[in-house]
């Protein structure tokens, strides 16, 4: 009796998990903790579709609306500036596909510079929050099991990760989300990955807020050919254009140095 082991608070029970076991229940509690934010953001994003907000985050039913909110804003601008700004965040932090529209309506009640910038911290903070949940899930994992060709690719984002995030964010042809989840697979700093998504959209928000304030002409004219005003009706070819002109100018610099490399 007098050999047997304790029960003290340091030793505890002798019938006390094995080191494997506990070792074996921290991974368990280390990969719900990385796997956590990504889940809250699913499901976010189901609860939002479930109460059909998709329906009510258009175009079309904001104009409808557009009177009732103009007045709501005149009567109360800081909270209406608030609420805008924690909308847009929380949209896309979540991935709700509404920030273009969002952009443009703001554009029509707040006037195009307010909502710009508005526009633009909102937009920076909810893409870096889901870039976050997407790194601590899935980069380390997908670095790893990266073949030859995301080796590569991200070894130049590593190198020149500004350069290659502005372009991303620049041209019209990649869609806003993908680019915010993207660069969580190339080891991106926080600081980088901010930075180049701040000025990388600042284009394409003030001409997209820009664009909310004819949206009183475009409404007019959807309702004269009746149909239902979209997104599509606003964003013309040349701004379209001017953006893939942007991101082309982004990546000279880019293009030179790896020409200058290679020689």
């Amino acid at each position: 009796m007098d050999n047997a082991m304790p029960n003290t608070p340091e030793t505890g029970p002798a019938s006390c998990t094995s080191p494997e076991s506990d070792a074996s229940g921290q991974s368990r509690r280390g990969t719900w903790r990385r796997f956590l934010p990504l889940a809250v953001i699913a499901a976010g994003l189901a609860a939002g579709y479930a109460a059909g907000l998709q329906d009510y985050l258009t175009l079309a039913v904001l104009a409808e609306q557009r009177e009732t909110i103009k007045a709501f804003v005149a009567e109360r601008q800081f909270m209406s500036i608030l609420g805008y700004f924690v909308l847009y965040t929380v949209a896309v932090a979540f991935a709700f596909p509404a920030a273009s529209v969002l952009t443009i309506f703001a554009g029509f009640v707040f006037g195009w510079w307010v909502a710009a910038i508005l526009t633009v911290f909102a937009a920076t903070l909810g893409a870096t929050a889901i870039f976050l949940a997407a790194r601590s899930a899935c980069g380390d994992l997908l670095r790893k099991r990266a073949g030859p060709f995301m080796a590569k690719l991200a070894e130049g984002f590593s190198r020149d990760a500004f350069s290659y995030l502005l372009v991303l964010r620049l041209a019209p042809v990649f869609p806003f989300l993908v680019v915010n989840i993207a660069p969580a697979f190339f080891d991106i700093r926080l600081r980088t990955y901010a930075a180049a998504t701040f000025l990388g959209i600042i284009p394409g928000t003030v001409a997209y807020s820009w664009l909310g304030q004819g949206l009183d002409s475009v409404i007019a004219a959807a309702g004269a050919s009746g149909r239902e005003i979209s997104v599509s009706d606003l964003v013309t070819p040349e701004i379209t254009i001017a953006f893939l002109g942007l991101a082309i100018v982004a990546a000279i610099p880019t293009l030179i140095r790896k020409f200058r490399g290679g020689a």
